[in-house]
């Protein structure tokens, strides 16, 4: 895929999605795209058809992922630990009824 065509496919706007890099016309982000692929190890076909996305698509996310791994890890990672300080600071009174 040439970069012209890998450009019209990944877009980044203000106000959508946060300005992170996504599938130009929808609102699936790379990074949902590689951790659904690099995590829950689901494959491009898989995502594209259960998310009504072309091969294109997720194919074009993966390529910018792979272009940009370590901004995008480090963003993963920042996402993670801030789910974990929410948890800390607010524990579930679900689990702590089950406990």
């Amino acid at each position: 895929m040439s970069d012209l065509q890998l450009s019209s496919k990944i877009e980044s706007t203000p106000g959508v999605a946060g300005g992170q890099p996504r599938i130009a016309g929808t609102r699936f982000t790379v990074k949902q795209i590689a951790v659904w692929h690099e995590f829950m190890g689901l494959g491009a076909d898989q995502i594209a058809t259960e998310y009504n996305l072309s091969l294109a698509d997720i194919y074009a996310a993966l390529s910018y992922f792979f272009d940009h791994r370590a901004e995008i890890m480090q963003a993963i990672e920042a996402e993670e630990a801030l789910v974990d300080q929410i948890k800390k600071r607010f524990p579930s009174k679900l689990a702590a009824a089950h406990a």
